[in-house]
């Protein structure tokens, strides 16, 4: 395995688990999805280390040299049970470096190496697709609630600071065949919560539900952001979460032809259902939902249940780090091994790969 000074594109799984009772299991997520082994691009951690039994995976998603000595590394962090791991800092991490002539590996100092997490903005975005039902029954009995519930949900998801790697879109249905713009694309927290706030009693002005026809049109935006990264060279994700408080009575797509559409767009986007009162199709909205699916019984359990989706999505996207640091190894050393260990409280990992020297001077910073 060799670094590369330039990004090519690599699937990401990504955005969910969440722990609610009235979820579809945990077991219809695979981690391993396009992460082969669990470690992404890197290998099993050399014996001669000693480091012993791992209770965190480092999944390297990317990893690239820039010149005149830095080594960019881009993974997740999450337990052996695929939960995601956020909030780690630089001073958790211990880096190893092997050279030619060392028997095994060399710890390198933090300090000396200036190693650091830096932004990843500029290799990996994860935009959010929010879909919400306003339809007639959600506008006369639950439009208060709903609103108040989408603006948590826009608070815990997205960064108190505006960061370009992390979006967010709102988008509605009703019965027409149409997924209405609410608000594009954005960074910006506040532009989010002033369109939500914005929706009236009278926004819409068909009181069908074309549910089938929103998961397929939702899917195809957030394909559409996957093929945009793509051609940025960046690492790209996409979470898809529709809310509805009942079936789809448009009839104007099927069912299968909304499943097919989940079942067959890029492992990079996640799928999640939000149901409300007893008119839901549970089974319907499971399979759509194929990342996870939660329902609520009434509007006043709304807001705790955005809430903890919300939640265990900003967990997730920050589960990836780019961990940057300055190696010692000068032009002529050729290739060298490298490891990279994480301590959290007593849960510790590893993960183990390679980089080329080839051109490394002083002077890195």
């Amino acid at each position: 395995m060799k670094m590369k000074s330039s990004f090519r594109y690599f699937s990401v799984f990504t955005m969910l688990f969440l722990a609610f009772s009235c979820g579809n299991a945990d077991d219809d997520i695979n981690l391993d999805l396009n992460f082969g082994d669990g470690l992404g691009k890197g290998k099993p951690v050399d014996d001669c280390l000693a480091l012993g039994e791992s209770d965190l995976v480092l999944s390297i998603q990317e990893q690239y040299t820039t010149l005149p000595g830095k080594v960019s590394i881009l993974f997740k962090v999450s337990d052996t049970d695929g939960s995601p791991v956020a909030g780690l800092t630089a001073n958790q991490f211990t880096i190893y470096e092997q050279g030619r002539n060392d028997a095994c590996f060399n710890t390198i100092s933090q300090s000396e190496s200036q190693a650091r997490i830096s932004s990843n903005s500029q290799i990996f975005n994860a935009n959010t697709i929010l879909v919400l039902d306003l339809s007639n029954s959600v506008l006369s009995s639950s439009l208060d609630e709903l609103k108040m519930a989408s603006v948590s949900f826009v608070n815990n998801v997205m960064p108190t600071a505006s960061e370009e790697s992390y979006k967010m879109a709102i988008y509605w249905f009703d019965g027409e065949d149409e997924l209405h713009l609410l608000n594009d694309l954005t960074s910006s927290k506040q532009e989010l919560v002033d369109a939500i706030n914005s929706i009236t009693e009278n926004i819409s002005n068909d009181p069908s539900t074309d549910l089938y026809g929103a998961v397929i049109k939702s899917t195809t935006i957030a394909e559409d952001l996957l093929k945009e990264s793509i051609k940025n060279e960046i690492i790209g994700a996409a979470s898809v979460v529709v809310f509805t408080d009942g079936t789809d009575q448009a009839s104007r797509y099927t069912e299968a032809d909304a499943l097919k559409k989940v079942n067959d767009a890029s492992a990079n986007i996640s799928f999640f259902t939000i149901g409300l009162g007893a008119e839901i199709d549970t089974q319907v909205l499971t399979d759509i939902g194929k990342t996870y699916s939660v329902f609520a019984g009434n509007a006043e359990e709304l807001e705790n249940t955005f809430n903890d989706i919300s939640i265990k999505i900003s967990e997730r996207a920050n589960s990836f780090y780019l961990f940057e640091y300055c190696s010692p190894k000068r032009d002529g050393s050729g290739d060298n091994n490298l490891v990279i260990q994480v301590v959290d409280g007593n849960q510790k990992g590893a993960v183990q790969t390679e980089f080329s020297a080839n051109g490394f001077t002083g002077g890195c910073e």
